[in-house]
């Protein structure tokens, strides 16, 4: 009885033996794998890094524009080019004024598209962008003619309106105000100035000025921009609908 019992409790010790090799073998070529796999990643992101650079001699050209608060340069791809081939969510197309991302979501302000720049993508977040024209970046402000409606523009916190402004930008001519009109959706020109208000209401609420310096061969398109005002966090009140159904 002893002896069954001192059997029964070295049988898998005994079978872990011999079964051993093949274990550690198989743990050693996973480990490799995942290791390859590691890697592989970084050389992904460092070539992104790469697919996403702005020109040297861009930012060079505007180091003193660059130097001051609330500026930057950034490259978007289009999105039907990149989306699902890289590790970013989105592809490349997406950028957030506010986080200084290209990932989509988690505050996404504006993305490039069939040849177009969009704003507003999820939920009841909206926004409206107005083409300034040929108009230097430097001379764009709060004050500037077709800058003043968008922000004087107050921001809805019931979701009903929210999402009336969402259309109101979206479909049809868009809004006009005076002699400009301001869309959700806008194609993207080289040498092109632009005017955009961004409202997500789980992350920000921002008013941008940006430059389209060049648009390259791949699609892709070269943004200089500034920060023109950052507004308090919005935010959503839900329909009662809404909510009893969440």
């Amino acid at each position: 009885m002893q002896f069954g019992k001192l059997f029964a409790l070295a049988l898998p010790f005994v079978c872990l033996a011999v079964l051993s090799p093949d274990v550690r073998a198989q743990a050693d070529e996973r480990a490799r794998a995942a290791a390859e796999i590691e890697s592989l990643r970084e050389q992904i992101r460092s070539k992104e890094a790469v697919l996403l650079a702005p020109p040297k001699e861009d930012r060079e050209a505007y180091a003193e524009f660059l130097a001051r608060p609330g500026t930057g340069l950034v490259r978007l791809l289009p999105r039907e080019k990149w989306d699902h081939k890289l590790s970013l969510r989105g592809g490349g197309a997406y950028y957030s004024f506010t986080r200084l991302a290209h990932d989509y979501g988690s505050g996404s302000d504006v993305s490039l598209e069939q040849g177009h720049f969009s704003v507003g993508f999820a939920g009841a977040n909206f926004g409206f962008m107005v083409s300034l024209g040929d108009v230097p970046l430097e001379e764009v402000s709060v004050e500037t003619d077709a800058v003043q409606f968008m922000a004087s523009f107050r921001t809805p916190s019931a979701e009903a309106e929210a999402r009336a402004s969402y259309r109101q930008f979206a479909y049809g001519d868009g809004h006009a105000a005076g002699p400009w009109t301001y869309r959700r959706r806008l194609p993207a020109v080289a040498g092109r100035t632009y005017a955009l208000r961004s409202i997500d209401y789980s992350h920000s609420d921002v008013l941008v000025a940006f430059r389209v310096l060049r648009k390259d061969s791949d699609g892709s398109v070269v943004l200089l921009w500034k920060l023109l005002e950052k507004y308090p966090r919005p935010v959503l009140k839900l329909d009662a609908a809404v909510a009893a159904g969440s």
